[in-house]
């Protein structure tokens, strides 16, 4: 071990990864596919996709500015004790990679954090044990603290909040100035998941639901009147996908007389990428149109400072816990 970081905590940052290029499409779909290359149909399909929002995901880009804003918030709190890298799922460097690095750099223990915010075995755990893997392959013991959880961190509650404020303000003054005395309906999303895993018990209903009512209390919405819990983005295999579906939703709201826009608060995205900037921007956004609705999306936290200075917190929090 290296005498030099001995004293020191890596931080492996877990996101889920993109492809960089065109050229890197492929080989991330088959990454997803555990192996299996996509068929042409279903590679094409995804290629227009990307071509849609302009031919490739800003994800990694964005990814890459979150990993420096942690940093930052790091070495503002505890210069020179923290160095972040990344690990992603589906593109270099992997989890594994990224957690191999810091053991054998000789970081006294690692602070596993996922850019995700609700938890779930089928996301957020296995993301620390590939993590715990990593280290394991590498030939160290160096130990594995993971932040699990941080679906009601205040600063992510006051973030989601105060642009939903924002936007519904917007949204019902619209209506109003056009004589419209319909209302606006909030939808809390997170990426859907296949339904086996929430029967098993899997807390990840109960951690976006944490996070819908935080805000919701905020801003003293009721559910069913003002707001309601959705899902979207569901893979596209036989099984079945807990639900509803955001689409389905949106022609449900379409519907009501009563009910003239819609807003998503994508709060279980922490960056823009294709489940936000096609499925809702241009899906959701083409089928509100059709059904004859208003729409508008919350933004995603990006590297917002004070996001990334609360989960800096939480990592120094973690370690001296």
């Amino acid at each position: 071990m290296s005498a030099d970081n001995a004293d020191r905590t890596g931080v492996v940052l877990m996101a889920y990864g993109t492809p960089r290029s065109p050229d890197e499409i492929e080989p991330y779909y088959t990454d997803i596919r555990r192996g299996r290359p996509p068929t042409p149909e279903a590679l094409a399909d995804l290629v227009a996709r990307y071509n849609a929002i302009g031919g490739i995901s800003p994800l990694a880009v964005l990814t890459e500015h979150q990993r420096d804003a942690l940093q930052r918030a790091l070495d503002d709190c505890e210069p020179d004790r923290f160095h972040v890298t990344l690990g992603l799922k589906h593109a270099d460097p992997k989890v594994e990679a990224g957690a191999a690095e810091l053991s054998q750099a000789g970081f006294g223990q690692i602070v596993g954090v996922v850019l995700a915010p609700h938890y779930s075995s089928y996301s957020i755990g296995q993301y620390q044990q590939r993590a715990r893997d990593g280290v394991e392959r590498a030939g160290h013991t160096t130990p594995v603290v993971g932040i699990d959880s941080w679906a009601t961190e205040p600063a992510f509650i006051d973030f989601l909040a105060d642009d939903l404020q924002s936007r519904l303000e917007a949204m019902t003054n619209t209506l109003a100035e056009a004589g419209d005395e319909r209302t606006v309906r909030v939808i809390f999303t997170a990426h859907s998941l296949p339904m086996r895993i929430i029967d098993s018990g899997d807390p990840y209903p109960d951690q976006l639901r944490s996070t819908a009512e935080a805000v919701a209390s905020e801003l003293r919405l009721n559910e069913g009147d003002d707001w309601t819990i959705g899902w979207q983005s569901a893979g596209r295999t036989p099984e079945p996908w807990i639900g509803p579906d955001i689409l389905d939703m949106i022609d449900q709201l379409g519907a009501d007389p009563d009910v003239g826009g819609v807003i998503v608060s994508a709060c279980g995205f922490v960056a823009d990428h294709l489940e936000v900037l096609y499925d809702l921007d241009i899906e959701a956004r083409h089928r509100s149109d059709d059904v004859g609705l208003l729409f508008d999306r919350t933004a995603c936290v990006n590297d917002d400072p004070d996001v990334m200075s609360a989960l800096a917190a939480r990592i120094i929090d973690a370690v001296e816990g």
